[in-house]
């Protein structure tokens, strides 16, 4: 099983990283996960913090000369801005009066963040022993354990791409064929260029007004094989598990597989992919649309894989909404938290490494192995078992 945790907190010293079920022998550097680190970094309407980072994954152990051991990964994450919040972030009891404004009590709730359910279920009388966990400064860990995810699949032709398909009211019209450079190209990771201007004016126009906005992006995974996840039980369906990682990233509020609600007004004959004749042994059962987003019953089944998430705009706004006080319950101004305008381009990335995390685990659970070789003996072999039984056996 393919899984990670995390540590950290966003002006704590760093993230932690810990992954296992990594098959030995996967090639893997600090540079190719500081790739993926890096385009998680950019995209229009990024605050001052990114600025400030230059994130770059230490790895401490699990690898050895360049290839895993199979053994667990473990990774640290710098938070550079930490030289700014020693005091207010210390591990020790501070010993006489604070010094730094940064440690002064937060009691001023964001409405649409952790601040009060958080403070409420722990017990907290500060609003900051919440707000720095649920930061999104947490998804580059994710991001960093994702790049591993990313690789392991690329070692058996899957590929994980993404864009943006809205951000606001502007919505992108993006080409049957997508130039996945130009998308990284893009400020905004969108695929129509003139979709991307008009989505670069709205963040504009909304960091003017002091306000923030969403958007929707599209996660696309090629080349998966048939067979990841399963009928069988509820909680190994592939389609069900990627809806909750990717709901599970900061401020996402609606995952779709395929076009999702869209679907809901079509009749059936419209919805289902019609399987087309086999004629190339090599790639069966492809169908003539995919409308279902590469899965049925609970299970991928050969077609690009899709999954579509909208994230709401952000809860710390420049001019901050009415809200009250932790401790009087009064009315006040909610606490402002320095944070992005738009979070939808970098928000992709964390995206891609979801449903890479989710995709790799389905498929070690589905292949095993405990070597890259082992896993690509058992999956060469199931490959050539997936056509008309009757005809290519």
């Amino acid at each position: 099983m393919v899984k990670f945790f995390t540590a950290g907190e966003s002006h704590g010293q760093g993230l932690q990283i810990i992954m296992e079920g990594v098959p030995a022998g996967l090639p893997i550097s600090e540079d190719y996960i500081g790739v993926h680190l890096a385009r998680r970094q950019k995209g229009y309407g990024r605050g001052g913090r990114m600025l400030i980072e230059q994130d770059r994954a230490k790895i401490m152990s699990g690898v050895r000369h360049g290839h895993t051991l199979g053994s667990p990964i473990g990774m640290t994450l710098e938070n550079k801005d930490w030289a700014n919040w020693e005091e207010a972030m210390a591990v020790d009891p501070l010993e006489g009066p604070p010094q730094s404004p940064r440690t002064q009590r937060i009691t001023r709730l964001r409405p649409g963040h952790a601040d009060l359910p958080g403070a409420m279920k722990y017990g907290f009388e500060d609003v900051r022993n919440v707000l720095e966990r649920a930061s999104a400064r947490e998804t580059a860990a994710r991001v960093a354990a994702g790049a591993i995810a990313i690789r392991l699949l690329e070692e058996f032709g899957i590929q994980i791409h993404s864009h943006v398909l809205s951000i606001g009211t502007v919505h992108a019209e993006p080409p049957e064929t997508i130039d996945w450079a130009a998308v990284e190209d893009s400020p905004v990771r969108c695929a129509d260029p003139d979709a991307a201007q008009m989505m670069v004016a709205e963040i504009d126009a909304t960091k003017e007004a002091g306000d923030t906005i969403g958007g929707v992006c599209e996660i696309i995974a090629e080349n998966v094989p048939i067979g990841l996840g399963s009928h069988v039980s509820w909680d190994k369906k592939i389609d069900g598990l990627l809806s909750y990682a990717l709901m599970s990233i900061n401020a996402v509020k609606a995952v779709a597989i395929g076009p999702g609600w869209e679907i809901a007004e079509m009749r059936g004959s419209e919805v289902q992919d019609v399987i087309l004749p086999v004629s190339d042994p090599d790639h069966p059962w492809q169908r003539n649309t995919n409308n279902l987003g590469g899965t049925e019953g609970g299970m991928t089944n050969g077609m690009p894989l899709v999954a579509r998430f909208a994230i709401k705009p952000i809860a710390t706004m420049v001019k901050p909404l009415p809200s009250v006080d932790l401790d009087t319950g009064e009315a006040v101004l909610a606490h402002f938290e320095r944070s992005d305008v738009c979070q939808a381009p970098p928000a992709c990335v964390v995206g891609e490494a979801m449903v890479a995390l989710v995709l790799a685990n389905a498929f070690m659970e589905k292949f095993g192995g405990d070597s890259i070789p082992e896993t690509k003996r058992n999956f060469d072999g199931y490959m050539k078992t997936v056509g008309p039984r009757k005809v290519y056996q």
